[in-house]
């Protein structure tokens, strides 16, 4: 469903399309209402996705009151012969994907960091376990 809001279309089966129609109708209709966007982060997680199911996309579905989606048919899956459609939101099918986050620079300096610990510390003389000598067999007297 996250990609679906991401991206403005998926190819998913016919089952898994019919199963979040409803769930994305009530996210657009939360987002359209100002008193009830808050309630959208009980669905998502990511605070860009939030901002932009509120800011882009109800807006432009602001004249709807539900069938947010299309679901067309694609063909059956090969392998297991399942059904594939391709659904998307309704005037959304061009949606630019998100920008995700680029890593913070801080994980390249820690990484760098170790490498130079590691080489300005000399490696500590290992102790070696002591050689482990056959048990003593046990003669039982009858």
């Amino acid at each position: 469903m996250q990609e679906l809001f991401l991206h403005g279309t998926i190819t998913t089966s016919k089952s898994k399309a019919a199963a979040i129609k409803g769930t994305v109708d009530k996210i657009i209709t939360l987002a359209k209402n100002k008193n009830t966007q808050r309630l959208i982060q009980s669905f998502f997680s990511d605070k860009l996705l939030q901002e932009r199911i509120v800011n882009e996309i109800a807006p432009k579905l602001t004249s709807r009151s539900s069938g947010f989606t299309s679901v067309m048919r694609m063909g059956v899956r090969q392998g297991d012969r399942t059904t594939l459609v391709k659904m998307s939101l309704i005037g959304l099918e061009q949606l630019k994907p998100l920008e995700k986050a680029t890593k913070s620079p801080r994980v390249k300096e820690s990484k760098e960091i170790k490498s130079v610990v590691k080489k300005v510390l000399k490696p500590v003389a290992k102790k070696t376990a002591p050689i482990k000598t056959a048990a003593k067999r046990r003669v039982v007297k009858k």
